[in-house]
């Protein structure tokens, strides 16, 4: 069972091989509002403390054998490089659809990867099966008392650097990462709400805390891949049934926006998973108007051929980017008049598409669409308007 004091002990055994990652004021963001960046951890992510955690407590018999995890791509690069610190045998069971930045990462770091069609929790299976064939040690990612405690010395380093902090918001994926942090937080400061947070595709966590019990989700698109876990743990369930105040859940339009966010305002790269806590203050689903609020940024292991559709996701979720089609008469300067309208408004025109031959067009009318960079909600509001005024529909 995790205790406070295997968390403190972990904090002893991680010393120079965890970072003490920043905890930093992001007032260019909000108020009250501080960054935990574990995306600048080693691996890029906060998984190490709970790897190098597991990997310290095997006998000589297990370690002889080696060890097997299954890992969407964060744990995965845990256990990979703290296997290897201890000269230890890895095998990490991935999803096939995890990024391939993580995947390629994990084999530098010394691991061989088993990639397993479907999701985490197949790739979970699949590890189990060839921990019971081989004889391998499991690391489980989340469902494991020491690797519980490892990720727990976060929440003693946010008491150290932040004693006055009154709330915590941590990524909720199978539950480790919180299960740690609430406990040494809960143990220290009773006082200091925590509050957990998932993507509302797979709410795995906060439907079993709604249930009362361990429940599995469908499966569901999430660009936060470091917490697409259909089923919490057991373990962790019962922590954060005990020691977590609330789950709350966030839109794939509301991670773009905090991934933009956290990007301009703070000058940090956060991977979906990692930008949650920040999405769900920025969004209200978290009140932080009168509480210093600490968000953990877990990681920053964003594949950058993805982080182009997550910004211009993010872009059009605040406002920034906005995409307006309208039907124009079908003679000379009709498509400079409304293109007038808009320079007018003060938007930059990114892209414009005319074509007369569009089947929603009438006889005699041409489809404009155009793609618009904005400043926000408000502007484009604005922008709409003066067309409307102009005698141009919005279709």
């Amino acid at each position: 069972m995790l205790t406070l004091e295997m968390i403190q002990e972990a904090q002893t055994a991680l010393r120079g091989i965890a970072r003490r990652t920043p905890l930093d004021p992001a007032s260019k963001i909000a108020e009250n509002l501080y960054i935990k960046s574990e995306n600048l951890q080693q691996t890029g992510a906060f998984k190490i403390r709970g790897a190098y955690n597991k990997i310290r407590s095997l006998t000589p018999a297990e370690a002889a054998k080696g060890v097997i995890a299954c890992s969407a791509g964060n744990h995965a690069q845990g256990i990979a490089l703290s296997a290897t610190m201890q000269g230890i045998k890895s095998i990490i069971c991935m999803p096939a659809g995890a990024p391939i930045s993580k995947v390629e990462a994990t084999k530098k770091y010394g691991a061989e990867v088993v990639l397993v069609p479907g999701v985490y929790d197949d790739a979970a299976r699949e590890a189990a099966r060839l921990a019971a064939e081989e004889g391998y040690t499991f690391a489980h990612p989340f469902n494991d008392d020491y690797v519980m405690a490892g990720q727990g010395t976060i929440g003693l380093e946010i008491l150290e650097q932040l004693p006055e902090v009154e709330q915590v918001v941590c990524p909720i994926g199978g539950g480790g990462l919180i299960s740690g942090i609430a406990l040494a937080i809960k143990s220290l400061k009773p006082e200091c709400r925590v509050i957990g947070v998932q993507a509302a595709t797979v709410p795995s966590m906060a439907v079993s805390v709604q249930a009362g019990k361990v429940t599995t989700v469908p499966d569901g698109d999430t660009i936060a891949d470091g917490i697409h876990v259909l089923t919490p743990g057991d373990k962790t369930f019962d922590m954060v049934s005990k020691y977590v105040d609330e789950v709350v859940t966030v839109t794939e339009d509301e991670i773009a926006a905090a991934i933009l966010t956290l990007m301009e305002g703070q000058k940090t790269v956060a991977e979906g998973a990692g930008a949650t806590t920040v999405a769900a203050c920025l969004f209200g689903k978290v009140d932080i108007s009168e509480k210093k609020t600490v968000c953990v940024v877990s990681g920053g292991n964003v594949d950058v051929t993805t982080l182009n559709r997550i910004i211009t996701k993010g872009l059009t979720k605040t406002g920034r980017l906005v995409e307006l089609s309208t039907k124009v008469v079908d003679k000379p300067g009709s498509l400079i008049q409304l293109l007038q309208v808009i320079s007018d408004c003060g938007a930059n025109i990114l892209n414009v598409t005319h074509a007369r031959e569009a089947k929603v067009s009438d006889v005699g009318a041409c489809l404009v669409t155009m793609t618009l960079e904005t400043r926000n909600e408000e502007h484009v509001e604005k922008i709409k308007v003066a067309m409307q005024n102009k005698g141009y529909s919005l279709l």
